[in-house]
């Protein structure tokens, strides 16, 4: 492989006033640029901006070999992630992760669960903005929640409703459109465990499957949804992000169940076209029947994040990795 040059990291353009979900970006970038400085390059940090011909400018005057994509929202809308990977691809500039019909995909929520359910692979029931319901649920209780927005943006007890018959679903997506913007759908709750499992291109462009993890809910009242809402991930002050916990650390009796994830977690990631890096995460049935929640597409790349985290845990280290990413986009 030719020698890699000059390296591009490009994040969210994230007001200095943002919230915390969107400042984590800027948190990543540099902890990536001290990684890729570890690896002898001097990285440069760029904003994606939505004036496109101002970005397209800035990406030619910095002629970059290969890009570090970090961007998650382009105008603090989720929705426009794919904007990123686009323009890249247009300008034939390589860039880490994956490509924009990946990130398309999976970031459109409902879509990514219609795509999976009609390739066989279990998603909990949902029904969307129009009213098209798709499969049984288990449960009377649904999660309102957004199509596009990632890190959970807004997730809260209010997304919270009791199914009575359908217009009452849609009424409540109306709703949290109103107040929160976006588009929004209704699925079903899934009493159970939490996991998820994480992905990487290895240094031979290999898929690598890393160790799994499983989100605790602790001292949960009965009557709360165990949940990893807004608060769980991002409200250091509240009960959920104090009682939520992360442990990688499963017995030799969830093997099998272990082996189901990564099984289903592989077949997600030949199914949307997934490079470089990625994240699924699962619920778990009280009868161990596993349900993908949703596939994250560049997921966290923060120290303490899972992905971080799971990345040690297999002996990789956090700089090697990113070499990996940097390599596979360059590849």
């Amino acid at each position: 492989m030719a020698k890699i040059g000059k390296i591009l990291i490009l994040h969210s353009d994230v007001a200095p006033d943002a919230s915390e979900d969107e400042l984590d970006c800027l948190r990543q970038a540099d902890t990536i640029a001290g990684a890729l400085r570890q690896l002898g390059y001097d990285p440069v940090l760029m904003p994606f901006v939505l004036d496109l011909g101002q970005t397209i400018n800035n990406l030619n005057s910095i002629r970059p070999d290969v890009v570090f994509n970090l961007v998650e929202t382009v105008n603090s809308k989720g929705s426009l992630i794919y904007f990123a990977p686009a323009l890249l691809d247009h300008l034939q500039i390589p860039y880490t992760g994956c490509g924009t019909d990946a990130i398309f995909l999976t970031s459109n929520k409902p879509l990514a669960k219609k795509i999976m359910h009609d390739a066989g692979i279990p998603t909990p029931a949902w029904i969307t903005k129009a009213g098209t319901r798709y499969g049984s649920a288990l449960t009377g209780t649904y999660i309102v929640k957004a199509c596009w927005e990632h890190a959970s943006v807004g997730l809260d007890d209010d997304s919270i409703v009791a199914f009575a018959d359908a217009s009452k679903l849609l009424s409540a997506m109306e709703d949290r459109s109103k107040k929160i913007g976006g588009e929004f759908f209704a699925e079903a709750y899934i009493e159970g465990r939490e996991f998820n499992i994480a992905l990487i291109t290895g240094s031979a462009g290999e898929l690598k499957i890393l160790p799994p993890a499983e989100m605790l809910f602790i001292d949960y009242a009965p009557d709360k949804l165990k949940l990893l809402d807004y608060r769980a991930k991002w409200v250091e002050d509240s009960f959920e992000y104090n009682n939520t916990r992360r442990t990688m650390d499963l017995g030799q009796e969830d093997a099998f169940l272990v082996a189901q994830l990564q099984d289903i977690a592989k077949k997600c990631w030949q199914l949307f076209g997934l490079r470089g890096y990625a994240r699924v995460d699962f619920r778990v049935e009280k009868d161990g029947n596993p349900l993908v929640l949703e596939i994250n597409a560049n997921p966290c790349l923060a120290l303490e994040a899972g992905f971080a985290v799971a990345l040690e845990l297999a002996g990789i280290e956090y700089h090697k990795a990113m070499e990996y990413l940097i390599n596979d986009a360059y590849r």
